[in-house]
């Protein structure tokens, strides 16, 4: 069965991923979380989907999500981050920082199912693995070794940042427009390298 982005993005926003072992949904008495993200994927400028409009085309995506804060039952999150690469609606590939001591990746199995089900669910791989990620004032930067992505800020009026309010997801906080460099994935079964694409950072704050 395949999904149109906007209603992906609604089954993710608050729901989408999953880590090593995983043990099925996890009742949890409240939890919350905020992230960095930073994505790319093969949509044109400006992505319709994030808009909550959908699109018959394929979307390609990678996506970092780096929790700076946050909470299951008590557990503290902080710290733990993850690349996403997908075709939306159809799979995903997730990417643990290897970085990560025995109880954060304790940890993110906890969030996975509450706060990233719909990549979990869909997911194809999850492996904990080297991950990369540099920025600078106008470049991001972040790759697994299957998936790499380069991306810098567009510039709008007086040559400042094109930031966009009040989008329909809690993914898309603070949403800042970017273009894609370089957006690369080889895996077994599929490949692409995109420029010129969608791109953006933003913040995630959701709770349950």
């Amino acid at each position: 069965m395949s999904i149109k982005r906007r209603q992906f993005n609604k089954f993710i926003g608050a729901t989408a991923l999953s880590s090593i072992p995983i043990s099925g949904v996890i009742a949890a008495d409240s939890w919350s979380l905020e992230a960095n993200i930073a994505e790319c994927c093969s949509c044109e400028i400006p992505c319709p989907c994030n808009f909550g409009r959908s699109t018959k085309l394929r979307c390609n995506g990678s996506r970092l999500i780096e929790i700076y804060k946050g909470h299951v039952d008590g557990n503290d999150l902080t710290g733990i981050r993850f690349i996403v690469t997908f075709e939306m609606g159809k799979w995903s590939r997730i990417y643990i920082d290897n970085t990560l001591n025995q109880e954060r990746l304790g940890n993110f199995n906890l969030i996975l199912p509450l706060a990233f089900g719909g990549f979990e669910k869909q997911a194809k791989s999850i492996n904990a693995t080297n991950i990369n990620v540099t920025r600078d004032k106008n470049i991001v930067k972040f790759s697994s070794p299957q998936s790499e992505v380069e991306m810098k800020s567009l510039k709008g009026m007086d040559g400042g940042l094109i930031k966009v309010d009040g989008l329909p997801y809690k993914s898309f906080y603070n949403y800042v427009q970017y273009e894609s460099v370089k957006h690369i994935h080889n895996s077994p079964d599929v490949t692409w390298n995109h420029s010129g694409t969608n791109g953006f950072t933003s913040k995630m704050i959701v709770s349950g």
